[in-house]
């Protein structure tokens, strides 16, 4: 806890951004932080509620109240290892995390809960700037080997304790660069990339040897990795995306959101293309259909490349405008939330489901849409109609691709096509592999995954040595 009487005599102060108008000109970060002393008081407003219900809502279980107590008393440093204790990248899920402790908060049940993503933030930010982050190699060699594969959230998480076990580690990633959807699905203006490129600088430092642009499953088989490591960790993440097969899909110009994202993300960091096509929104009418976060990406860059407009549609019905926090707290509540990019200028609609592409000479021109009831079924008398010359689908993922690696290696998959793994052990149905993150347990936040990474390489650390100091 922070001030003992601290909810009572400080406001909640969060984090702002800069003006719209300027934030849209380029695709940089543009959330002012607080000072030090800001965030001090932020801290010292977690009270002594008995029990921190904030602890259940976050999957890394962060120790919340022992860093904000920290950081009221301005040790920064120790409130640093204290939270590097349980997340290895607080500087990623202090900006894309949606921050369910906030809403498990108790303050919450006043609608004011403690700042706790920001107080994470400000704690790792000031950590690297001030030289506390530094590589942690380990003093003992295991002389085991593990190939983990997957370069995002969870594969790095689980590679770094591994190394820090005294493995050696070689991370096997198919794209040019490390981060998975931290890299190429989240836009830059959310998540700069350069905050991934020093973590695996930290990394290979630890002895982390990353293999990049090696897609396992066609340029490795799985099997010549089991011949070669003691244990094999898939975190392939969830990329076979959710469509929209109605009349019309073929048409040009309707696109899956991620294929939009990626593109931009590649452009920014100067790195080739490998579509044909290049899939741009400036002087385009925008339909984004998915009200999710990949939804909002989509609109923040629709904007930045210069749409003439854009509108998101989602098929479920408009949400409250507030909880009933003694129905939902301390869980995460469904209520009406705009993200900095719908404020941008992005016209939404809610109960809306999208019946046919309409083009001309194959290419999209509009979509026609009827609206729906609260079983999903159309509404007799609500068709309309939406100018489109763009469309993006942004309705999640189903499961991971299953041509390639998993069909090469052969492992059994639970009902809903994801590896079929507990969360004890980690293992599949094949000796010595392992799969963790979003290719186990589907489409999720960057928290889980960092948590499975976690999690699975104390699993393979305890498979290998017999015990294990890994945290859980």
């Amino acid at each position: 806890m922070g001030k003992i009487t601290g909810f009572l005599e400080i406001n909640r102060h969060d984090r702002s951004y800069k003006p719209a108008s300027d934030r849209i000109r380029h695709y940089e970060e543009f959330v002012i932080p607080l000072s030090d002393e800001q965030v001090s008081g932020q801290a010292a407003r977690c009270m002594d509620c008995g029990i921190p219900f904030c602890h259940t809502g976050c999957p890394v279980n962060n120790q919340i109240p022992d860093w904000n107590d920290l950081v009221y008393n301005d040790d920064w440093q120790e409130a640093l290892i204290n939270l590097h204790s349980t997340n290895n990248f607080p500087e990623f899920t202090g900006r894309i995390c949606p921050a369910p402790c906030e809403a498990a908060c108790t303050l919450n049940l006043e609608d004011v809960p403690v700042t706790i993503k920001t107080i994470e933030c400000s704690i790792i930010d000031k950590g690297w700037q001030e030289g506390w982050v530094k590589p942690e190699p380990s003093e003992i060699k295991t002389e085991k080997r593990v190939a983990v594969i997957g370069g995002g959230p969870a594969g790095m998480a689980a590679a770094q304790q591994l190394a820090r076990a005294g493995h050696e580690v070689h991370l096997y990633e198919k794209n040019a660069k490390a981060g998975g959807l931290l890299r190429y699905g989240i836009p830059d203006f959310k998540l700069d990339k350069s905050l991934i490129d020093r973590r695996v600088e930290q990394m290979e430092a630890e002895g982390v040897t990353f293999h990049m642009g090696v897609n396992v499953g066609q340029d490795r088989a799985v099997a010549d990795l089991q011949d070669e490591y003691d244990a094999v960790l898939m975190t392939g993440g969830s990329e076979h995306p959710r469509d929209l097969p109605i009349p019309g899909r073929e048409l040009g110009g309707v696109h899956f959101a991620m294929d939009f994202l990626t593109q931009q993300n590649r452009r920014n960091s100067n790195e080739a293309i490998a579509q044909a096509e290049p899939i741009l929104a400036e002087g385009k009418h925008v339909i984004v259909i998915g009200g999710g976060d990949t939804g909002s990406d989509c609109i923040g860059t629709s904007i930045r490349q210069g749409c003439l407009s854009v509108t998101q549609l989602e098929i479920m019905p408009k949400p409250p405008e507030a909880e009933d926090k003694l129905m939902t707290w301390p869980h995460w509540p469904l209520k009406m939330r705009t993200s900095s990019s719908q404020a941008e200028g992005a016209e939404r609609d809610w109960s809306v489901m999208t019946s046919e592409f309409v083009g001309n000479n194959g290419h999209i021109t509009h979509i026609n849409c009827v609206h729906v009831d609260e079983k999903m079924q159309p509404i007799p008398g609500t068709e309309f109609e939406l100018k489109a010359d763009l469309v993006l689908l942004a309705m999640g993922f189903v499961h991971p691709i299953h041509e390639g690696m998993l069909k090469g290696v052969g492992v059994e998959l639970d009902e809903r096509g994801n590896v079929k793994a507990n969360v004890n052990d980690y293992a599949t149905s094949k000796s010595g592999v392992y799969a963790a993150g979003d290719m186990r347990r589907g489409q999720s936040l960057v928290v889980w995954a960092i948590r499975e990474g976690r999690q699975a390489a104390r699993a393979i650390d305890e498979f290998l040595m017999g015990s294990t100091v890994l945290p859980r």
